[in-house]
């Protein structure tokens, strides 16, 4: 590593705003008094204060807190995972309820040690909130399960709102960053699901300032939209510990709207892009955003025909 890496320093702009009001701490007491984990905590989201407090959404992540890949960008502990827990479904969507969220992303540790990667207990999980909160959009964040596509089958069977799958990184990059995943894989991930369910938006995100070239980040765009991803979050990547890869460059805001300018000329119908932005930063306006988008098309598709 070089000394300039070494030294580089987070700029003005990553600064957070903490609101610790009932809604946060109510949120991450009942979290603890149920056995549940949030990426936004294990992950240490920089807008968990924000979600949490001010926007009413969270991020569960299901089937335990120990993952069976080493991500070199990822704080989630690895290691080998314990049993399933089948009556966590049950926990999250009762947790969902009582917060009256109005957003919820699930995600997952990988879970390669499983024959379905999980799929089972993450559409129950789907199915669970549905039961119990039918006015909460519900947003999924698997891994690629292993690129067995009947398991992503199992998942997308329970209709989620939003099928999040996240390409992490450009290309060139993905088999330093990642552990196990393929950039392929990934894009074929995103494929199948739309071709699953049509009307079911698909999404990934990207970090940036792991040493990707300006072109290489509108390649994965172009790659993306090839196959069909509706929306995209472009955020700073920011080193969690020592062990984990070291940040190249601190992105400016102006540079982040421009990405995003780009992004929405190439069509996705959404895309959120800042120096804190997160796979489910805002995710809660997405859906709508979504919906929104489809519905101008399908006008355009009649007053064309």
């Amino acid at each position: 590593m070089s000394q300039k890496q070494e030294q580089l320093r987070k700029p003005e702009w990553l600064k957070i705003k903490l609101n610790t009001n009932e809604n946060y701490t109510g949120l991450k007491k009942m979290m603890r008094e149920k056995s549940l984990h949030t990426v936004c905590e294990e992950a240490k989201c920089p807008n968990i204060h924000e979600c949490w407090a001010v926007r009413r959404t969270a991020t569960f992540m299901i089937l335990g807190d120990t993952c069976t890949r080493a991500c070199r960008f990822c704080a989630v502990k690895t290691g080998l995972p314990t049993e399933l827990d089948w009556q966590e479904p049950e926990r999250v969507a009762d947790s969902v309820a009582l917060m009256n969220l109005k957003h919820v992303v699930v995600t997952a540790v990988a879970r390669d040690d499983l024959k379905d990667g999980g799929a089972a207990v993450f559409a129950e999980t789907v199915r669970a909130i549905r039961r119990k909160s039918p006015f909460t959009s519900i947003e999924v964040l698997p891994s690629d399960m292993g690129g067995v596509y009947e398991n992503l089958e199992t998942l997308m069977n329970a209709k989620p709102d939003i099928l999040n799958h996240n390409i992490e990184t450009v290309r060139r990059l993905t088999p330093r960053v990642r552990a196990r995943a393929k950039y392929e894989r990934s894009l074929e991930f995103l494929k199948r699901a739309k071709e699953m369910n049509p009307d079911i938006p698909t999404k990934s995100s990207l970090m940036i300032g792991l040493g990707e070239m300006k072109e290489e980040i509108i390649e994965t765009m172009d790659d993306l939209r090839a196959n069909d991803v509706d929306i995209m979050t472009i955020g700073q990547y920011l080193q969690p510990t020592k062990k984990h890869l070291p940040v190249i460059k601190y992105y400016h805001p102006d540079e982040f709207q421009e990405l995003k300018e780009i992004a929405l000329s190439k069509g996705f119908s959404h895309c959120e892009a800042g120096p804190l932005v997160r796979s489910s930063y805002h995710a809660d306006e997405q859906v709508n955003e979504a919906a929104k988008h489809k519905q101008m098309l399908a006008e355009q598709q009649a007053n064309e025909a």
